[in-house]
C-alpha cells in the first residue's frame, strides 16, 4: 500500500507531524511525504531515521519526494542513547542580571556537563540559545564533545532563521518543535534554562 503526504507550503513542524500520524496509521507500506525546502527535508528524514526505517529522497521541480518504506521488523531496531536527560537552553546567558555574568555561568554550565557520564541524552536550544551552537561561541570545543560522545545537539530551525544563523551553525542539526517536543517527552527529566 503507498501513501502520499504532501506537505508542500507548510511550516515546521507541520511535515513532521504529519508524517508521524501517517506512520503510525501504517502497519507497514510505503509513504511518500512530499515537501518543498531543505528544512522540512532534514526533519522528516530525522523523524524516519530515528524510527528506524529505510527511506529515499527524489529531487523534484518543486521540491523533495522522501520514500519511506516501513516494515514491522524494522521498528524494532531503534537504538537510543544511553543519557536519560535533556537539557533545554533557551538563552546563550546563565540566570538574569549581568550579562557578562550570565555568559561566564553558561560556559561553565556546559563545560560541567561534559564532565557528566552517560547522563546527558540530547541538548536542545531555542531562542537566543542558538548563538552557543553556532560560529564564534566560546561553548562550541565542549558541545562538539558531547556530540562526540552520543549527545543529540539540536537548534531550533525557526529561532536559527530569526537571528539570520542557520548558515552559522557548528555542532549538531537543525531541529524543529515537533523533535524538540518529543525529545523533552521521552526523557526521564528536562532541564530548562
Amino acid at each position: 500500500m503507498e501513501r502520499v503526504v504532501d506537505c508542500r507550503g507548510l511550516a515546521c513542524p507541520e511535515p513532521v507531524v504529519l508524517t508521524k500520524k501517517a506512520l503510525d496509521d501504517m502497519e507497514r507500506g510505503q509513504l511518500i511525504t512530499i515537501v518543498d525546502n531543505e528544512t522540512a527535508l532534514k526533519n522528516v528524514t530525522r523523524l524516519v531515521t530515528t524510527a528506524g526505517l529505510a527511506y529515499q529522497v527524489e529531487n523534484q521541480e518543486n521540491g523533495f519526494s522522501i520514500h519511506i518504506t516501513k516494515e514491522p521488523e524494522a521498528d524494532s531496531q531503534v537504538v537510543k542513547h544511553q543519557g536519560s536527560a535533556a537539557v533545554l537552553i533557551s538563552s546563550n546567558l546563565m540566570g538574569k542580571g549581568s550579562e557578562e555574568l550570565g555568559a561566564l555561568l553558561i560556559k561553565s554550565f556546559v563545560y560541567t556537563l561534559t564532565q557528566l557520564e552517560d547522563s546527558i541524552k540530547c541538548l536542545l536550544f531555542m531562542n537566543s540559545g542558538v548563538f552557543l551552537t553556532t560560529e564564534g561561541s566560546e561553548v562550541l570545543p565542549h558541545l562538539k564533545d558531547l556530540a562526540n560522545r552520543g549527545v543529540d545537539v539540536l537548534s531550533c530551525g525557526t529561532c536559527l532563521d530569526f537571528y539570520g544563523l542557520k548558515d552559522k551553525l557548528a555542532v549538531g542539526e537543525v531541529s524543529n518543535m515537533y523533535t524538540i517536543t518529543e525529545q523533552m517527552l521521552d526523557a526521564s527529566r528536562v532541564i530548562c534554562l
